[in-house]
């Protein structure tokens, strides 16, 4: 068989779109060229792996099948690639770091900041995406390393978590709740919080909360960030409840929002790394969680390690 890797990374792309254009476009080629190099594939594997007609592109069972097997492919492209550069200098060449976006805006402008001063050959690409397609975006080695809240399922995905991030309640000034110092759960009985829109997973860490205190969603809406949910507390409409790190940013030059701290057994997040087990750069990613728990943020807790 005469295969390649380039044959493979164009089968997943078109996999993905099930769009030649769209497909060729994603992988910077031609039509014509994208659409030669799959047919080469299917020829070489005596397989047909897809079905095309005017309207539509679809994978065939056996398509599917190599498809998965591309993936694993490409993986070990990419595993072996990382050994590469680890061997020429910890934290060097490119690394690419998935952060979902409640978490990015706060941690990284220090971390990355000093980071490039320590280590002046490390090229690091930022992805900022729900915690969902960062996951999958991992599995198929199109990211090395994320950056998020540990508390989801992660699979057979390596974690080391760096800090927790606690919660707190913000509230408009003149709200009851502002009276108090600390808010224990039960003090959120039959309140109504605003929360983010599905697909976040500060989302999930909220309504667990929720949960243990009886509260309730507002059900008519969903943010698509923190700046718009600490806009609508500034403007009186309802209350709700942030991560610690994201204060400093969030109420800069905000008034009439006070927040107060949940007790210490509430629920927090924690904050950390996850990687394929494969790669071969997991003590450079050790390395680089020793600096962003140097660079942790303002109010966050110690994790053991």
């Amino acid at each position: 068989m005469n295969l390649n890797l380039r044959q493979m990374e164009y089968l997943v792309a078109l996999a993905e779109k099930l769009n030649f254009r769209e497909a060729a476009e994603a992988c910077y080629v031609t039509q014509p060229a994208l659409s030669t190099q799959i047919q080469g594939l299917e020829r070489s594997l005596g397989l047909r792996l897809f079905d095309r007609d005017r309207r539509s592109v679809r994978l065939t069972s056996a398509g599917r099948e190599i498809l998965s097997r591309a993936h694993e492919v490409l993986r070990c492209v990419a595993d072996l690639e990382d050994q590469a550069h680890a061997l020429q200098a910890p934290l060097s060449g490119e690394l690419r770091l998935g952060v979902i976006p409640t978490v990015a805006p706060y941690v990284l402008p220090e971390a990355v900041v000093s980071l490039r001063t320590r280590y002046p050959h490390l090229k690091l690409l930022l992805h900022e995406d729900q915690t969902d397609r960062l996951i999958d975006d991992l599995h198929h080695a199109k990211l090395d390393l994320l950056l998020f809240a540990l508390e989801v399922e992660l699979g057979d995905l390596h974690t080391l978590p760096l800090y927790r991030d606690p919660f707190v309640l913000a509230v408009p000034a003149r709200h009851p709740l502002s009276k108090l110092d600390l808010i224990r759960t039960r003090d959120l009985a039959d309140q109504e919080l605003l929360l983010l829109e599905d697909g976040h997973c500060l989302r999930d860490h909220a309504l667990e909360v929720c949960h243990l205190s009886e509260a309730h969603e507002v059900h008519d809406f969903r943010a698509t960030s923190l700046n718009t949910l600490v806009s609508m507390i500034a403007a009186g409409t309802g209350i709700t409840l942030l991560p610690t790190i994201s204060l400093p940013t969030e109420l800069r030059g905000r008034r009439g929002i006070i927040t107060r701290p949940l007790t210490k057994n509430a629920p927090k997040r924690t904050i950390g790394f996850a990687w394929r087990k494969q790669s071969s750069r997991a003590p450079e990613f050790r390395l680089l969680a020793e600096h962003f728990r140097a660079h942790a943020p303002k109010g966050t807790l110690p994790c053991p390690h």
